[in-house]
C-alpha cells in the first residue's frame, strides 16, 4: 500500500527542509554509505530529484518497476513516485533535490511546461563507463555542485542557470523507454501535485485551506486526507512549510529588513512574521540570519 511507503525530505531525515535555497545537492555516497549502499523504497513530495551516476551503477525500483542505472547516465525522478536503490558499493555521483516550485519556475523557460518531468526518466548512453573523463553533463553537475556548496556573489542565478542546463542536456537524451514507462497518476497524487501549485501562486495571500480545496474541486476535509496520505502532514502544515522556504531565503540571500520580509510575505505586522518564524524554526528571524551568516 502507497500509505505505508515513507515519505521524506531527503532519505532517512524526517527534520524540516535542510537549506534556505530551493535546491539541495550531495553526493550519493554521503548518504548512500550510511544505509550500505542500499536505500529502501520512499517517496518524496515537493520534489523533485536528478540522479547522476559519474562511476559505479545502482539497481532501481521506480513505482513498481526495475531498471539499472549506469555511468554517465541520469534518472529523473517526480514528486510522489515510490524509488528505491541498490548501489554498487564506492558508487559516485551527485543527488540534485529540486522543490516543486522551482522545477516550475525552471521548465518555463523550456517548453513553459513540467509535463515532461512528470514520470520517471533515464537518459540513454554510458559516456563515462569505462573512463573518469569530464564529459560535458558531468561538467555541468560538478559546476552546480562547486556553485551549490560556495558562496559567490549572484548564486542563486548561476544554480538556477546551470539547473536550466543540465534539465536542456536531459531532455536532449532521454531514453525513448526510460525505465517505467507511463504510469497513470493516482487521484491522490494529481490532487497534491495541483495543490502545490495553486501553493506557489498564492501562499504570500495567506488563503485559507477551503480555497485550495474549492481550486481542486474537493472538499478541505479531503484535500488534508491527501495531503496527509501523499505529503505525511496536513495541508495547512504544508502551506507554513511554503511560506517558511521564502522566509529563509529571503534571510540569507537578501540584506531586507525584517519589516520588508513580513510585508512581501503577506504577514499584517512583522510581530506576527516573527512569532511565526520563531514557532517553526525554534530561532527568531534575526538570530537566523546571523547564525547563517557565521555558518559561511
Amino acid at each position: 500500500m502507497i500509505a505505508t511507503v515513507p515519505v521524506f525530505n531527503l532519505y532517512g531525515e524526517h527534520r524540516a527542509w535542510p537549506t534556505p535555497d530551493l535546491v539541495h545537492c550531495e553526493s550519493i555516497e554521503v548518504r548512500s554509505r550510511l544505509h550500505d549502499w542500499h536505500i529502501r523504497p520512499h517517496q518524496h513530495t515537493g520534489l523533485f530529484q536528478i540522479l547522476y551516476v559519474r562511476q559505479g551503477s545502482a539497481q532501481v525500483q521506480i513505482d513498481g518497476r526495475h531498471d539499472v542505472l549506469q555511468a554517465g547516465q541520469v534518472l529523473l525522478v517526480p514528486q510522489g513516485c515510490v524509488h528505491g536503490f541498490d548501489f554498487e558499493q564506492e558508487t559516485l555521483g551527485l543527488v540534485l533535490t529540486l522543490a516543486q516550485p522551482l522545477l516550475n519556475k525552471l521548465a518555463v523557460s523550456l517548453d513553459g511546461s513540467t509535463d515532461a518531468f512528470s514520470r520517471p526518466r533515464r537518459t540513454h548512453g554510458q559516456d563515462e563507463a569505462t573512463s573518469l573523463t569530464v564529459t560535458p553533463i558531468g561538467a555541468s553537475f560538478d559546476a552546480f555542485d562547486r556553485e551549490y556548496h560556495g558562496d559567490a556573489p549572484h548564486r542563486t542565478a548561476a544554480m538556477e542557470a546551470l539547473l536550466t542546463t543540465i534539465l536542456v542536456w536531459v531532455l536532449r537524451h532521454l531514453a525513448a523507454s526510460a525505465p517505467a514507462h507511463p504510469v497513470e497518476m493516482r487521484r491522490a497524487v494529481r490532487h497534491f501535485m495541483r495543490f502545490g501549485d495553486l501553493l506557489d501562486v498564492h501562499f504570500r495571500d495567506h488563503r485559507p485551506v477551503g480555497f485550495y480545496a474549492a481550486g481542486l474541486g474537493v472538499t478541505a476535509a479531503h484535500l488534508n486526507v491527501v495531503c496527509r496520505e501523499i505529503g505525511g502532514r496536513s495541508a495547512l502544515a504544508i502551506m507554513h512549510e511554503r511560506l517558511l522556504v521564502e522566509a529563509k531565503r529571503s534571510l540569507v540571500y537578501t540584506a531586507m529588513q525584517i519589516g520588508e520580509i513580513s510585508d512581501a510575505l503577506g504577514f499584517s505586522e512583522p510581530a506576527y512574521f516573527t512569532r511565526f518564524y520563531k514557532r517553526a524554526t525554534g530561532m527568531a528571524p534575526l538570530a537566523f540570519r546571523a547564525a547563517a551568516v557565521a555558518s559561511h
